[in-house]
């Protein structure tokens, strides 16, 4: 299975977005949203105009953080009196918080940990301990996914730093590809709802949340989910009767525990640092580096001096295109505010006595299709301001809207056509996308039902902060 089919690859082609087809409809969307924009001129419509703008700054192909910008600088200069100058101001205030600098020391240590051999010592503890089962090469990279994510905090990086070692040793010993990639490329989406997360974080920022609460309250789901994975691939591989590995004496389960000891010292810490009060989630990030550089470079000594500026580098580009989202999709909040386009989607939504549970289905509804084209972090900056008042009214409670919000994004990154997770797998195995896409298909379903589940029974989201906070 190391090359499609033909007639695969002209489907692949047929439905990807350069496609004729794809540019055709584009052309027509952006025609659209451009009589959207003379028609808001001309009634002077702000929130009109700058949802039109936005649009087809998006359906050009720009990225998402260069038309949150574009769309916010034209609707302010030419709908209000505020000198554009005052907005560099705005766009520093709405950075000037504490908690978003522990976003450039968590990507600083995802990237000092996963530069080491972190990733083979999960997967040869997880391995030693369920790698016998049905399934077990799989469930064990699922679980080495969680325990990566755990560390990492990022998808794409799960995916590269388990599915390179672990889709290859599946495939050798007899599993199908398709089921391989499956399993890992949807598992690699724990990265961004196991603490420490940073969409946690941005959700957190935005509408004035406890950081420390939505990690506590990420983990249960995050169990959850993993759970659910496995049982996926144990199904699957019974069904198949794909070969067990052989089981691992209590000997080397005790010796890959060692070994993995200090891998996962990363989010004990972190997590219970910030439960016992020692320290607050960001200074916990700061914390986490050197612990990383320590562990690295004395304890595993797989870390090298020469692999920092590498590091660094890495760490900046990553820290400068999420602060670059983070501050436009502000600005472009702050117009949504002027216009009170959130308060009037909440008054309009009580008065038609949209209940708790339509609601909820109406914010997964609207997730699950902005998770098709817009990443995490500008998915959670531009809904959070407009979801949060009216789940507010409607008593629902801000931490298990923001656990809700994060589990679609998981959806999001394992759904095409935006869906990174699988552009990572499909890069790593050379598979096409839609083969990859079909391939997480069971896994996904499984994330559905889970998203399902953690919508409607809040205490799987606040059982725990409720308990420790």
């Amino acid at each position: 299975m190391k090359t499609a089919s033909v007639t695969e690859n002209k489907v692949a082609n047929q439905e990807q977005p350069g496609s004729p087809k794809g540019r055709a409809l584009s052309i027509v969307l952006i025609g659209l949203c451009l009589v959207g924009v003379v028609y808001a001129f001309q009634i002077q419509n702000m929130g009109l105009a700058v949802f039109a703008i936005l649009f087809t700054c998006l359906l050009s192909g720009l990225p998402i953080a260069v038309s949150l910008g574009i769309a916010s600088f034209v609707s302010i200069f030419f709908f209000t009196t505020d000198p554009l100058p005052d907005l560099a101001g705005r766009l520093f205030a709405g950075l000037d918080k504490f908690p978003l600098m522990a976003i450039p020391f968590f990507v600083l240590a995802g990237n000092i940990f996963t530069s080491g051999g972190v990733a083979k010592r999960l997967i040869n503890l997880t391995n030693a301990w369920v790698g016998h089962i049905p399934g077990g090469l799989s469930i064990a990279g699922i679980f080495a996914c969680a325990l990566f994510a755990a560390i990492s905090g990022s998808s794409p990086a799960t995916v590269v730093a388990i599915g390179g070692i672990m889709i290859p040793a599946m495939v050798n010993h007899g599993y199908s590809k398709p089921y391989a990639v499956g399993s890992i490329a949807t598992a690699g989406s724990l990265g961004i709802l196991i603490p420490p997360s940073i969409p946690l974080i941005v959700y957190a920022v935005t509408v004035d949340q406890s950081v420390g609460k939505l990690f506590m309250a990420g983990i249960v789901p995050g169990i959850l989910l993993a759970s659910s994975l496995a049982f996926v691939s144990f199904i699957i591989a019974r069904k198949n009767d794909y070969q067990k590995a052989e089981k691992a004496t209590a000997k080397d389960r005790i010796a890959a525990t060692k070994e993995a000891f200090w891998s996962l010292t990363l989010p004990v810490i972190v997590i219970g640092g910030i439960y016992a009060g020692v320290f607050t989630p960001t200074e916990s990030a700061a914390i986490a580096c050197v612990i990383g550089v320590v562990v690295g470079l004395f304890i595993h000594k797989d870390l090298k001096i020469k692999d920092f500026p590498k590091i660094l580098i890495d760490s900046a580009k990553t820290t400068s295109m999420l602060f670059f989202i983070i501050t436009m999709a502000m600005l472009f909040a702050h117009i949504l505010t002027l216009e009170r386009i959130p308060h009037a989607i909440a008054e309009w939504i009580v008065a038609w006595n949209v209940g708790t549970i339509m609601f909820l289905v109406i914010i997964n509804v609207l997730l699950f299709v902005a998770g098709q084209f817009m990443e995490p972090t500008a998915m959670i900056t531009i809904l959070a301001p407009i979801l949060f008042p009216v789940a507010m009214q409607l008593g629902i409670d801000p931490i298990h809207l923001g656990i809700i919000m994060t589990v679609n994004m998981e959806v999001g990154m394992v759904t095409p056509p935006v869906g990174l997770n699988l552009y990572v797998a499909s890069g790593l195995t050379g598979m096409p996308l839609m083969d990859v896409t079909k391939a997480a298909l069971p896994w996904l379903i499984a994330v559905i039902i889970c998203l399902i589940l953690i919508t409607y029974v809040p205490a799987i989201s606040l059982w725990l902060p409720n308990l420790l906070f």
